[in-house]
C-alpha cells in the first residue's frame, strides 16, 4: 500500500512538471484548474483506499479480541478436563490454546504493521490535502495577476494604441480614428457656422421687414 501510494505521489508530481513544461503551449490558469480536478480526483480516491486500510485494521483487531476469548475459554476448559482425567478432552484444549496463541502473536504482529502504515498514509494524505490548499491559493494568485494583465492591456490598447498589436495598424487606426474625429468637428462647427449665418440673415430680415412696413403705412 505504501509503494502504491508513493508511485501515485511520483505520478501527480510528474504530471505537474510535465503540463508546466508545455506552459508555451497552454493557458497557465486553465493548465493549473485541470490539474487541481485531477489532484482532488485523485485525493479523494486514496481517502477511499485509507477508509479501507481502517476498516481492514478494525477487523483484525476483531478477530484478535475473538482470538483471545477463545484462548481464556479454552484455559479453563482445560482446567476441567484436567480436574476430570479426560486426557482426551486435555489434549484437545492444550493444541487449542497453542493454536489461540499462535493466532495473537500473528495478529499482533498484522495489527502493529498495519497501524504503522496506516498512520504513514494518513500524514501523507493530509500532505496531498494541503498540496492542493497551496495549489488553489496559487489559483487565486494566478488568476488576480491575470486579470492586472488583462486591465494593463486594456487601458493601454486606450492609452497608448501604437504600443499594442502590430503598430503600423495601430497608428493606422489612431489616425483614421483622430481625422475621422477632426472631419466630424469641422462638419459640426460647419453646421453651426451655416447655422448662425442663417439666423443672422432671418434677423436682418426682420428688421427690413419692421422699417418697411412704417413707410407702407403713411
Amino acid at each position: 500500500m505504501v509503494n502504491l501510494f508513493q508511485r501515485l505521489k511520483y505520478t501527480i508530481e510528474a504530471d505537474l512538471h510535465h503540463l508546466f513544461d508545455k506552459k508555451e503551449e497552454k493557458n497557465p490558469i486553465s493548465m493549473l484548474n485541470q490539474y487541481i480536478r485531477e489532484a482532488e480526483k485523485q485525493t479523494e480516491e486514496t481517502g477511499k483506499w485509507l477508509e479501507r486500510q481502517g476498516t481492514l485494521k478494525q477487523k483484525l483487531e476483531k478477530e484478535l479480541e475473538e482470538t483471545m476469548e477463545m484462548q481464556n475459554k479454552r484455559s479453563k476448559q482445560l482446567d476441567l478436563a484436567k480436574l476430570s482425567g479426560e486426557q482426551d478432552l486435555i489434549d484437545f484444549a492444550e493444541h487449542e490454546i497453542l493454536t489461540y496463541e499462535q493466532r495473537s502473536i500473528v495478529l499482533k504482529n498484522s495489527i502493529d504493521k498495519t497501524t504503522e502504515e496506516l498512520f504513514g498514509l494518513e500524514r501523507k494524505y493530509e500532505e496531498m490535502k494541503h498540496k492542493i490548499k497551496d495549489m488553489k491559493v496559487r489559483q487565486l494568485q494566478l488568476m488576480g495577476k491575470e486579470n492586472v494583465v488583462r486591465a494593463h492591456n486594456q487601458m493601454d490598447h486606450v492609452l497608448h494604441p501604437e504600443s499594442t498589436g502590430t503598430i503600423i495598424d495601430r497608428l493606422d487606426t489612431f489616425e483614421t480614428m483622430e481625422n475621422y474625429i477632426e472631419r466630424l468637428g469641422q462638419k459640426i462647427d460647419h453646421q453651426h457656422e451655416v447655422t448662425s449665418m442663417e439666423e443672422r440673415l432671418a434677423l436682418l430680415e426682420k428688421r427690413a421687414t419692421k422699417k418697411e412696413t412704417p413707410e407702407l403705412l403713411q
